[in-house]
Parts: C-alpha cells; sequence; structure tokens
C-alpha cells in the first residue's frame, strides 16, 4: 500500500490541511493551495521542556502549532532567558528562515506537551516559486512578529515592570474583558513570565508580593484572583 492510499496518511494530511486553515498565514488560501503546502509538512510531539531547535541549528523551516505552547527565546549574556515571544496553536513562527538565514536565530521550547507542524523550507520555497502570492503571506507574518517584538521592546525600556505585569494581568483576566470572574490560572510558569517581561524572577515575585500587599490580587500557587482591577489599571495607564 503506497503513502497516499494509506487511511492513516489521509488522516493525517486532513489535519494538517484543518490547522494550516486556521493559521493566520495560510487561513484565505485556496483548497489546493492549501492541500499542495500540506503535502510538504510533516508532525512533531513534544514533551514539556523539550528543545524544538537551539540557536544556530540548522533550519529545517518553519512551525505551526497544532496544540500546546512554544516559548521562542534567546539567552542573555548573564545566561538568563529573554522570551521573545510565546506562540500558540493555531500560530505559525521562525518564517524568518525561509529568506535567507540558513539557521535558527533564537531558541524554542516546548511550555507543554504539544504538537507541532513543519513546514519543509525547501518545499515552501518551491511553492513559492510557482505562486508567488504565497510570499506575501509570509511577509505578512513575519510583520506580525516584528511588530510584537518591537511593541515589546518598547514596553521593557519604557516601563516599569509594575506597569507591564498590571498591563498583563488585566489582558489575561476572563473578567479585564467581559466584567466576569477575575480569578484565573497562570498560562505559563512565573519563570516564563518573567522572561516575556524582561526580568528576572526574583523581581517579578516581589512585583507580584507588592500587589499582593497593596491589595490589588491574591495569588495561591498558580491561581490568580484579580480583587482590585481598578486598582490595577491604574498601574497598567500610567
Amino acid at each position: 500500500m503506497s503513502a497516499e492510499s494509506n487511511p492513516l496518511h489521509h488522516f493525517r494530511k486532513a489535519a494538517i490541511v484543518a490547522t494550516l486553515r486556521r493559521s493566520r498565514m495560510f487561513a484565505d488560501l485556496g483548497t489546493e493551495d492549501i492541500e499542495a503546502v500540506a503535502d510538504g509538512c510533516s508532525t512533531r510531539v513534544l514533551r514539556k521542556g523539550e528543545m524544538l531547535f537551539h540557536e544556530g541549528d540548522k533550519s529545517e523551516g518553519f512551525y505551526v502549532i497544532q496544540t500546546g505552547s512554544i516559548s521562542v527565546y534567546r539567552l542573555t549574556p548573564d545566561g538568563r532567558e529573554q522570551i521573545i515571544c510565546v506562540f500558540r496553536a493555531p500560530e505559525s513562527f521562525a518564517e524568518v528562515t525561509l529568506a535567507t538565514v540558513e539557521s535558527y536565530p533564537a531558541n524554542a521550547v516546548a511550555l507543554e506537551s504539544s504538537q507541532i507542524i513543519l513546514v519543509q523550507k525547501a518545499r515552501f520555497r518551491e511553492l513559492i516559486q510557482r505562486k508567488p502570492e504565497l510570499s506575501l503571506h509570509m511577509l505578512a507574518s513575519m510583520s506580525l512578529h516584528l511588530k510584537h517584538l518591537v511593541q515589546s521592546l518598547q514596553d521593557i525600556k519604557g516601563r516599569q515592570i509594575e506597569f507591564r505585569l498590571a498591563d498583563w494581568l488585566i489582558t489575561k483576566s476572563p473578567g479585564g474583558a467581559n466584567g466576569g470572574p477575575s480569578t484565573f490560572e497562570l498560562p505559563v510558569s512565573k519563570k516564563n513570565l518573567a522572561g516575556q517581561l524582561g526580568v528576572t524572577s526574583e523581581t517579578l515575585s516581589r512585583t507580584f508580593a507588592r500587589f499582593r500587599r497593596e491589595g490589588l490580587l491574591t495569588v495561591d500557587r498558580g491561581t490568580i484572583s484579580i480583587v482590585n482591577e481598578a486598582g490595577l489599571r491604574a498601574y497598567a495607564e500610567s
């Protein structure tokens, strides 16, 4: 039985196509195009804490997340992790390697059990040659990542950690958008959150402690309850 006629092959391809359709990069591609992209894809399962790639590894292509979450980060000169972005299903990342970059410029690790799709570089480049409009999708996705990175750098440079943490908490709180309950689980570890906010774990812990002393929130292990949302907003909007 050939791979193409294997029912398992068809099931895997259908799952890849379904994920690609949900991804911003491929959302408005036609059926023929998106199936052509899927033909050049493979999948991989990662355990929590397992590395997807290291900075300097030869680039195989870029990735789309089916399930779970991936942290992309670099190491600072003093050995701290500086998180560039945390990606979740069905986001794509590492598209920059499709251009002139032959190795990954950062590290990527699974924050939880995850399944990712590898869009192989050589196959995707061949497809772009046949369908140049795909390059516009790639550029749009890369520009969104760049916008996020610039905003993160501006936040780290121009705002105190109290303001950045308050803004992050309000964004993640289910009550922040609709007035509902303001208790939620931290979606990442405190170490990863510190990396996203550009501070050490110790600084983040001190800031949480300050917010607790001021009666803005309570923290029970990984569960956060926002007690005074107006007080947090005062920090975030300063």
